[in-house]
């Protein structure tokens, strides 16, 4: 049974941590509570969904809906979409997986290192399909029609 309050929890705790990542990468002040925003939901969809299925998918499925969710805003914001996409990751980077890989091979337990950090590099990569995925889906709903370029772009053939 899902506690509402723990889901309230991940929600503004992804936003929290995520908006005093934006101010000490020193993004651009308008872009800090709508990537903000999009990391808490985002969090929030693989916090729910990790209740039901596998982790490595948890992560694919949010990563995929926050990088259309970037898209989305960096059309809407006139911005350039790595900072929203950059701050839509920062809540499933898998960096305690990481740090317990590399404490189990300090102690000299190389199979459950082993393990943690196959399980780690899983969500690494299912993070980056979830967001070349995203890309891609984005690419074909809003193309231009004169390619990628803006139809008064002076390399546009007359």
């Amino acid at each position: 049974m899902m506690n509402w309050t723990e889901a309230l929890r991940a929600l503004f705790g992804a936003f929290g941590g995520t908006f005093g990542f934006l101010c000490l990468m020193r993004a651009p002040k308008k872009a800090w509570i709508p990537a903000s925003g999009v990391a808490g939901l985002s969090y929030l969809v693989f916090w729910l969904l990790q209740l039901r299925i596998s982790e490595p998918l948890a992560v694919f499925f949010s990563t995929f809906l926050g990088s259309l969710m970037c898209h989305f805003l960096s059309r809407r914001m006139r911005m350039i979409n790595t900072i929203f996409l950059m701050a839509a990751i920062v809540p499933v980077v898998p960096g305690l997986g990481l740090y317990r890989m590399m404490a189990e091979l300090g102690r000299g337990n190389t199979a459950a290192g082993a393990n943690l950090g196959v399980n780690a590099m899983i969500i690494i990569a299912m993070t980056a399909v979830g967001l070349a995925l995203g890309t891609f889906v984005d690419r074909l709903l809003h193309r231009h029609p004169h390619g990628n370029r803006p139809p008064n772009s002076s390399l546009t053939v007359r």
